[in-house]
């Protein structure tokens, strides 16, 4: 595990933004699609508007790690937040973009999150990207709630979110740590307990944070406020 701190959340996202276009780069060079998870929050906003036409975002395929069960174009979809970020900006192929099933599908909740869970590839991720919430969840896992403890299902439906809206579809960590590397991208220090407790190895339950890792490479990329309580 590796820890960076960036005095701001733009050089944050400067960073984050630079490291992913040379992994979709280095991916590409390899002859794989490059595939990529991710995720939403202010700081992702900020990554995606720093991606530059230095990386051929149209090579990569796109999942993500959760998703409000909202309808289709929503101002609170992760989805809709990518797309005008990014991703209608670098016009991805429809196809190479994976949307989790919105609110007014014909598909329950449960049904959608398996679907979901069909289209994720068998090889692992290059790289999964990760918010953390105050709370120290992480994509729709909940400290406390059942969602954690999965161990089967890659996607799971969830009714009962403590942050609104309620109804969500997650990836579990059999989906989240099936990745070559998983990067949390964490700025604010309202965000500090939850670094400091996931970092420190907290129970799962308590952390959802603590939970996840890549494969290979799992680095948290901090602003001095989200790295403010960990110990020097």
């Amino acid at each position: 595990m590796a820890i960076e701190v960036f005095d701001t959340p733009g050089l944050l996202a400067q960073a984050v933004a630079r490291r992913l276009a040379a992994r979709v780069t280095e991916a590409v060079s390899a002859g794989r699609t490059p595939t990529v998870v991710l995720t939403g929050g202010t700081i992702a906003g900020k990554i995606y508007g720093e991606l530059a036409h230095d990386a051929d975002w149209r090579a990569a395929e796109y999942w993500w790690g959760d998703e409000r069960f909202v309808p289709e174009g929503h101002e609170d979809r992760n989805d809709r937040q990518a797309r005008e970020g990014f991703l209608d900006r670098f016009e991805v192929p429809a196809e190479h973009v994976h949307a989790m099933p919105a609110h007014g599908c014909d598909q329950s909740m449960a049904e959608a999150a398996d679907a979901y869970a069909e289209t994720l590839p068998d090889d692992p991720f290059d790289v999964v990207l990760l918010g953390v919430g105050p709370d120290a969840h992480i994509a729709s896992l909940f400290p406390g709630h059942p969602q954690v403890t999965e161990t089967e299902r890659r996607a799971v439906e969830v009714f009962d979110s403590p942050k609104p809206p309620p109804q969500r579809i997650s990836l579990t960590y059999p989906a989240l740590n099936h990745t070559r590397a998983t990067w949390f991208v964490v700025s604010g220090e309202d965000k500090a307990e939850a670094v400091a407790k996931a970092i420190g190895g907290a129970p799962v339950e308590q952390a959802p944070a603590a939970g996840a890792r890549g494969l290979e490479e799992t680095v948290w990329f901090l602003d001095r406020g989200a790295a403010s309580r960990l110990s020097s």
